[in-house]
């Protein structure tokens, strides 16, 4: 007799996903269509997506996904599992941040004001950060680190009156000389 699931149990979100989400990254054939059937994966499952980066690799043949991802770590194995039964796809692994280098990159636009400036310059010096533009109503503020890293930027920028922000999502390689 088969098992019911509960609500809970159907519900991804419904579970607890390690603090920062789950990173995952996949080989791809750099193709057409690729990057919708894995986000059909996804879907069918209830995984939301919070973060998508597709970038090429040296071989011009195919394009790493980096997919940042809340939820049920079971749902996800099956997720995993089934991507990588797509014709397209090489390889698919969840990554543990201890093994991995995990980097994020954000442009912050934020108000600036000659009495404000010394202030923003002193917090972009604590977070390593630095202006790529600067006129007199604004600065853009670009920032590269974890994603801790960067909430923890905006959160103390926000004082100063964000504009706008802009941030890629987590890209991710595998420490030493295996592959990620």
């Amino acid at each position: 007799m088969a098992k019911t699931k509960s609500k809970k149990e159907k519900n991804p979100a419904a579970a607890q996903a390690p603090k920062g989400g789950h990173t995952i990254s996949m080989l791809v054939a750099n193709k057409p269509g690729v990057l919708m059937r894995i986000a059909s994966v996804f879907a069918r499952r209830g995984f939301n997506i919070d973060a998508l980066v597709v970038s090429a690799t040296v071989n011009p043949h195919y394009s790493r996904m980096t997919i940042t991802a809340q939820g049920n770590p079971q749902i996800l194995d099956q997720i995993i599992k089934q991507a990588s039964k797509l014709i397209d796809v090489l390889h698919v692994g969840e990554h543990n941040p201890e093994e991995a280098v995990e980097k994020e990159l954000a442009l912050v636009k934020v108000r600036s004001t000659p009495a404000l400036r010394i202030q923003i310059k002193k917090l972009m010096a604590q977070f390593h950060a630095h202006a790529v533009d600067m006129t007199d109503a604004a600065f853009i503020i670009e920032q590269t680190g974890s994603t801790a890293e960067l909430d923890e930027f905006e959160n103390r920028l926000k004082k100063f009156g964000i504009l706008e922000i802009v941030r890629t999502g987590k890209i991710v390689m595998t420490r030493g000389k295996e592959q990620t």
